[in-house]
């Protein structure tokens, strides 16, 4: 056997030793300042979905309730005042569920419009002005689609009083059913 020198391994290059622990920290610290920038920004998001969530829920809920509410009276009724809860006979002066009314929050017309507060109940009023302290206001279209006979068709608009948010949404539902006769 040959005598042989041991072998020598090559120095490391500088460029090829690997990432030293100060390095590590300076570029953690970067990263965490950076993320604290955007914390505010991610609460902000979470706070105006939740907010805008619930109000969606809620309008929903109540167009609901409106909904089925003129959907249980009888097709030709004509004489129920649906204004209030629960709904009363108005002796024969022609309130809903005629036809009229309108499917937009901001052309009511008075008979076909509603206001609630922030829980949900129902606040007198009459006509079309608000009344003070409400949250939620409601309004209904009933009409009778053209061409067609034995069928009402019953639209609901629920709308928010406040806007939502940086952008300003304002939560609202719109529901739409038909009523057939002789049901």
């Amino acid at each position: 056997m040959r005598n042989q020198a041991p072998a020598v391994l090559p120095r490391q290059r500088r460029s090829e030793r690997g990432v030293s622990l100060l390095e590590t920290v300076i570029a953690l610290s970067i990263l965490l300042v950076g993320s604290l920038g955007l914390l505010p920004l991610g609460i902000m998001a979470v706070s105006t979905t939740e907010s805008e969530g619930h109000l969606v829920s809620r309008v929903t809920e109540y167009s609901q309730d409106k909904m089925e509410q003129l959907l249980a009276l009888a097709y030709a009724d004509v004489s129920t005042d649906t204004r209030v809860f629960p709904a009363t006979i108005s002796g024969g002066t022609g309130l809903n569920p005629v036809p009229g009314g309108s499917s937009t929050p901001a052309a009511a017309v008075a008979g076909y419009v509603d206001y609630l507060n922030a829980t949900g109940d129902l606040i007198p009023s009459t006509g079309t002005t608000a009344p003070v302290g409400w949250f939620y206001k409601r309004v209904w279209k009933i009409e009778y689609p053209p061409g067609t006979t034995g069928i009402k068709k019953v639209t609901v608009a629920t709308v928010v009083a406040r806007r939502v948010g940086a952008f300003g949404i304002v939560p609202q539902a719109t529901i739409v059913a038909l009523k057939t006769f002789p049901f």
